[in-house]
């Protein structure tokens, strides 16, 4: 089948798209012919990914980069300002800058849980504040959002970032019902064990990623060029009448149980891996 490029004309704003699932799904966005401009706090791996998604553009569209912090509330406003600059208006937003963290609650320290839900769920209420605002005076876009199957089923000894995950999942549902009278849609991808730099630790051969396999009917590893299609349709025209859904991409995973993580968090954290800490 020919190419249609059903997204050219149209722009988009990804953040954390210097790499792993924001990268992918910007490059899907980029080959059916939207700009499409990536956020991220490492200006060297921005500009990397950049010049690679340079690559797939589709006549008169154009990739950018903007360096900024998703917790800083003027690093957004300035980064949903630049992605509108390349066909004036911003038609689509994919929120996927995250970060983790491994550990007990009971040994979570308040710079850890704030560091990380910073990222994951502050983020992305900035990310959709500023982008839902020019989206609803401009007639309507679709904002999509990474979140996680640790939102739904738990994932012990990685507490911050469920919680944020979840959060995340109700930003959504929340979002949806407010700015759909303005046209504006709101989705969640929420992913289980994908490759990526992030979850680099976790392989079939140790018993943490052994735990995801045996949990999944569809057992292997996710890769994100399994996420970004969902992410594309999620974005675009095909999906106008989705919104406020939160959707799995887990092989299944979401169908039983989450991963045991107790191999890890043993080994960093002692016997508060266990519910002990010393007064």
């Amino acid at each position: 089948m020919a190419q249609t490029h059903t997204l050219q004309g149209m722009s988009a704003l990804v953040t954390g798209g210097g790499s792993g699932i924001g990268l992918a799904s910007a490059r899907a966005l980029v080959r059916d012919g939207a700009s499409v401009t990536i956020m991220g706090r490492n200006a060297e791996k921005l500009a990397a990914a950049a010049a690679s998604l340079r690559e797939d553009v589709v006549d008169g569209a154009a990739v950018t980069e903007h360096s900024g912090d998703v917790g800083n509330e003027e690093d957004v406003r300035a980064a949903v300002a630049a992605a509108c600059e390349p066909t004036g208006r911003l038609d689509m937003v994919v929120a996927a800058a995250g970060d983790g963290t491994l550990g007990p609650v009971i040994a979570t320290s308040l710079d850890e849980w704030n560091r990380v839900l910073n990222v994951c769920l502050t983020g992305t209420f900035l990310t959709f504040k500023h982008a839902g605002a020019v989206m609803g005076r401009n007639g309507g876009g679709s904002l999509v959002a990474i979140s996680s199957l640790a939102s739904s089923i738990t994932h012990p000894f990685m507490a911050p970032y469920s919680a944020a995950k979840a959060g995340i999942d109700m930003l959504v549902k929340t979002i949806a019902d407010e700015l759909g009278q303005v046209g504006v849609r709101a989705n969640a991808v929420n992913p289980g064990i994908i490759e990526t730099d992030l979850v680099s630790m976790i392989t079939p051969d140790n018993s943490v990623g052994q735990s995801y396999l045996d949990a999944m009917p569809i057992s292997r590893f996710g890769n994100v060029d399994d996420v970004a299609p969902l992410v594309r349709f999620l974005c675009g025209p095909e999906s106008s009448f989705i919104t406020g859904e939160t959707i799995t991409v887990d092989g299944g995973n979401h169908l039983r149980q989450g991963p045991n993580y107790y191999e890890f968090a043993s080994a960093l954290y002692g016997s508060a891996a266990d519910g002990i800490v010393e007064p």
